[in-house]
């Protein structure tokens, strides 16, 4: 795969009760690969009872599966206790919370012998998950957990485990991967976590 560009639609479930989440569907065809979908909160991988915890999930057509959970913020998992699953392998996730610039910020992942680095460009907005050789940039049409559609652009020698882990990664509120991200919303996180 080469150049490569979609777009993803956001709908959601009809909620009949209170007791009941709100979950969130992107939706959409990726180039050859067919349908994919990201769900956010994906409840299928979240511990039954963990209140805590949140997850998203992509599925697909011919992508492989992956999930990431963690302790959650606004419906989303954020890097918190994280866990990252590609198809069906666990990743191995690092970043260095002290580093005042987006490139040094970066999450680095390593999941199925590959080394990737994920992170904020130009704003919130905008995101980009890089390996050797390929490169998958996400835009949000807003910057909000509801934005309405995800658009991505691939490059390089891109195939279906870069795009699963990239639709994923827009699922997981990632604003502290920049420094003003992170000290914006420290206030709320800690509010969401003494008020949860």
């Amino acid at each position: 795969m080469s150049e490569l560009s979609f777009e993803l639609r956001r709908s959601t479930n009809t909620v009949t009760s209170r007791e009941q989440r709100h979950v969130a569907f992107w939706g959409g065809t990726v180039g050859r690969l067919g349908a994919v979908e990201l769900v956010v909160p994906a409840l299928e991988v979240i511990p039954v009872r963990d209140r805590d915890t949140d997850g998203a999930a992509v599925t697909g057509e011919s992508v492989p599966p992956s999930s990431f959970t963690g302790l959650g913020y606004g419906g989303r998992p954020r890097l918190a206790r994280a866990r990252l699953q590609v198809a069906g392998q666990e990743a191995e996730l690092s970043r260095n919370a002290w580093r005042a610039g987006r490139e040094g910020r970066a999450l680095r992942i390593r999941v199925v012998g590959r080394e990737y680095r994920y992170q904020e460009r130009g704003n919130r907005r905008h995101h980009v998950l890089e390996r050797t050789g390929a490169r998958v940039e996400m835009t949000r049409s807003s910057a909000s957990a509801a934005a309405g559609t995800l658009r991505g652009a691939a490059g390089g020698a891109v195939d279906s485990v870069d795009l699963s882990l990239a639709i994923l990664l827009e699922g997981v509120y990632t604003r502290n991967l920049s420094l003003r991200g992170a000290l914006i919303s420290a206030p709320g996180r800690l509010l969401d976590r003494l008020g949860g």
